[in-house]
């Protein structure tokens, strides 16, 4: 059988690679892939304990069978059209969130957002400041799993919502080349009360930081780095070196 492989941010410059095509024996499983590219790459394996791995865009242990034609993604720790809140007519869902490659309008969400009944419009603008420890920031550039990292920023939305007394939510992230000062992230939620909306916005801000699979790659005179992510929560699997077992052949 084959399936898809794609490597982000500092694993694709390790596999030296942003997409494979892998032929894999039947019951091959994520751990039969990861040692494959391990072999490849042994540095993979030296990360293998900060390594996430999603087959077809949900997270998934090494363990996991495969069948043909799956799409799996290896993601590192993340990083740190216009949002529209309307329903997503291909599966009659509401959607909570964008991803967008031009200037983020805060005040357009902000305005499609807020209702006569809210008491409080809580606005949080994640912003690409000019330094990081020390060295100075020329620039950003973001790419992400979109996809899956779409259907991750819905799901933190709608827990959102089941978890604190607020209305609504809406979640923008963009990516490509930003600027010094541009907003990279935006958060709003509208409340009847100011403290659940505070309280949501930093959860949902904090979580969408370690969760969602999205990279960021900075900039300096001197030469560029993916940016060090926060390590996934424990209840998300991660690969397992190894090298015993039989290798998938390409």
């Amino acid at each position: 059988m084959q399936v898809r492989v794609l490597f982000f941010g500092t694993l694709k410059d390790l596999a030296g690679r942003g997409s494979d095509l892998l032929n894999l024996p039947e019951h091959a499983t994520l751990g039969d892939v990861f040692t494959h590219y391990e072999e490849i790459a042994p540095r993979l394996g030296e990360l293998a304990a900060s390594i996430a791995i999603s087959i077809n865009q949900e997270f998934a242990g090494t363990d996991a069978r495969l069948k043909e034609g799956d799409e799996i993604a290896f993601l590192p720790p993340v990083s740190g059209g216009a949002m529209d809140p309307e329903r997503d007519i291909s599966t009659q869902r509401r959607r909570f969130s964008a991803i967008v490659r031009e200037k983020i309008d805060t005040q357009s969400v902000l305005g499609k957002l807020k209702q006569p009944a809210d008491g409080a419009a809580v606005v949080f603008e994640g912003v690409v400041r000019d330094n990081t420890r020390g060295r100075r920031t020329l620039y950003l550039d973001y790419e992400a799993y979109e996809e899956m990292a779409l259907k991750q920023m819905d799901a933190l939305a709608e827990q959102a919502l089941q978890q604190f007394p607020i209305r609504d939510v809406a979640v923008v992230h963009r990516l490509g080349r930003l600027e010094i000062g541009a907003a990279s992230v935006l958060i709003v939620v509208a409340s009847a009360h100011r403290a659940a909306a505070f309280d949501a916005c930093r959860w949902l801000i904090d979580t969408l930081k370690r969760t969602v699979p999205i990279w960021k790659k900075e900039y300096f005179e001197d030469g560029a780095v993916w940016a060090d992510g926060e390590p996934f929560p424990d209840g998300i699997p991660k690969a397992e070196s190894s090298h015993s077992g039989r290798s998938a052949s390409k």
